[in-house]
């Protein structure tokens, strides 16, 4: 978008976006997928047909883009149309296909207790044993400040966390003596002028930034393949693995949706379909014909 035409069109997209107050993800991937647009028209997307928009659907089925990010990116083009353009008649022609629906990979709790006991670093450990031991994000990690660690109530306070909400979540003992023991010993750089409660827990490179996820991630992968996981497991797994973790424990799944923050509860009942040890337990019918039901010994997941 380098014409007069498609800045002034960009600029109004991101006006557009910043009168709704979405969030800054949400900016930087609408403009790059309305970017990715106009080159694929090379001409303004203000000129665009229904037969354009069908053509770069087709484009992108072709790309070898995975369905999410062909879905991200018509998202970003919808906006543009629905909104600042108003061509309901080329929204109209937006699609979005269906992504299969795969159950999220879980470790269990020998590989987490690996995983912490390898970490390559202090920080590493606190960083992971908050994803796992408290259900947190990558993004909801890296921004968490002094003030957000309450431990009179024993909570965490996810602040403006995904779509915009607050929520707490529990803060274990062992949590908060690793938090303790990790303040003394980071970085104290960033921390004149800045009053206790708003530094960060975890400073970055750049000076007055946090630790970005990027590099949290990279800490994740090289702690993991020190533990000798070979499964292609994620920062994520970890919010995966508290949530499985704590529906065969018993827990309440509505507790558990709070915790993760989660609007609908099928979100967060996709995890009974990896709960293992849950699913284990579950008398099969042809147990129940030759009588072996009863003199099941249940176990509970190691």
């Amino acid at each position: 978008m380098s014409t007069s035409k498609t800045d002034t069109l960009r600029q109004r997209l991101i006006e557009d976006i910043q009168a709704r107050q979405l969030g800054k993800g949400t900016l930087t991937g609408h403009v790059r997928s309305c970017k990715r647009f106009a080159a694929f028209l090379k001409a303004c997307p203000s000129t665009a047909t229904p037969e354009d928009i069908r053509r770069f659907q087709h484009h992108l089925a072709g790309s070898g883009l995975s369905i999410l990010t062909r879905n991200q990116i018509m998202t970003g083009v919808k906006f543009l149309y629905r909104v600042t353009l108003r061509r309901p008649d080329l929204v109209e022609e937006i699609f979005y296909v269906r992504a299969p629906k795969k159950i999220p990979l879980v470790m269990s709790r020998d590989e987490i207790k690996r995983l912490l006991l390898m970490a390559v670093s202090r920080q590493a450990r606190v960083l992971m044993s908050l994803a796992y031991g408290c259900g947190l994000r990558i993004g909801e990690v890296v921004v968490l400040k002094a003030g957000h660690i309450d431990s009179a109530q024993n909570i965490i306070r996810v602040i403006q966390a995904k779509g915009r909400k607050d929520r707490n979540v529990m803060l274990p003992e062992e949590m908060l003596c690793l938090l303790r023991q990790w303040w003394m010993v980071r970085s104290k750089r960033d921390d004149a002028g800045v009053a206790p409660e708003e530094r960060w827990l975890f400073p970055g490179r750049d000076k007055g930034r946090h630790l970005t996820a990027r590099q949290f991630s990279r800490l994740f992968h090289e702690t993991a393949e020190a533990a000798g996981i070979t499964k292609p497991v994620t920062v994520h797994s970890l919010r995966h693995s508290f949530a499985t973790h704590l529906l065969e424990a018993g827990t309440d799944i509505r507790h558990i949706q709070a915790l993760l923050g989660h609007v609908k509860l099928d979100t967060t009942a996709r995890y009974t379909r990896v709960a293992t040890g849950t699913i284990a337990a579950i008398d099969s019918p042809l147990d129940q014909l030759s009588g072996r039901s009863a003199k099941r010994k249940k176990t509970k997941p190691k």
